[in-house]
């Protein structure tokens, strides 16, 4: 079993719970504001952000299995094969001016997966997420949070992955 956890305390200013409910609300949308797209590969979905609505990112497929407006989103993976599980975030005000952004995968790996997640998308996908939180916390805060410096695991796999794109 992987579980796969990512989350951050962001401090708001008062009245910020709104603007935290917009990393769910907007998510593959022209106004998304906590997808890195200027990093990694947008996020897209058929329809508006819904239960039953596809998509994904990269190689990545899933679809909404469960969604409560400014709280909480799950989806279900249907690729890469062999990734079998849920992805979700949630966001909750944790105390006054305090939002807890949180990021949880929870998946069986099949097959092959049993090797790629481990050695091809766990690294990408953590420093995807990390990039993600960057964002929460920067609209949030409404100060940018400059973006980290990839290992040099991430950069090698990215520049593999553009060589076979």
């Amino acid at each position: 079993m992987v579980r796969n956890v990512h989350e951050r305390l962001i401090r708001t200013p008062p009245g910020a719970r709104e603007v935290g409910r917009e990393l769910i609300d907007k998510l593959a949308s022209r106004d998304d504001v906590m997808w890195p797209r200027q990093r990694w590969p947008a996020m897209r979905l058929d329809r508006p952000l819904s239960v039953g609505a596809a998509g994904g990112h990269g190689p990545i497929r899933y679809f909404v299995e469960a969604y409560q407006p400014g709280e909480r989103i799950r989806f279900r993976f249907t690729a890469p094969r062999g990734f079998v599980g849920t992805h979700e975030l949630d966001v909750e005000e944790t105390a006054a001016g305090t939002l807890r952004v949180r990021h949880a995968l929870s998946m069986e790996t099949e097959g092959a997966a049993r090797l790629t997640w481990p050695l091809l998308f766990r690294p990408l996908h953590d420093a995807l997420i990390e990039d993600a939180l960057d964002c929460a916390e920067g609209h949030c805060t409404g100060s940018p949070v400059a973006p980290k410096s990839w290992s040099l695991r991430v950069q090698l796999l990215r520049r593999a992955a553009k060589l076979l794109g």
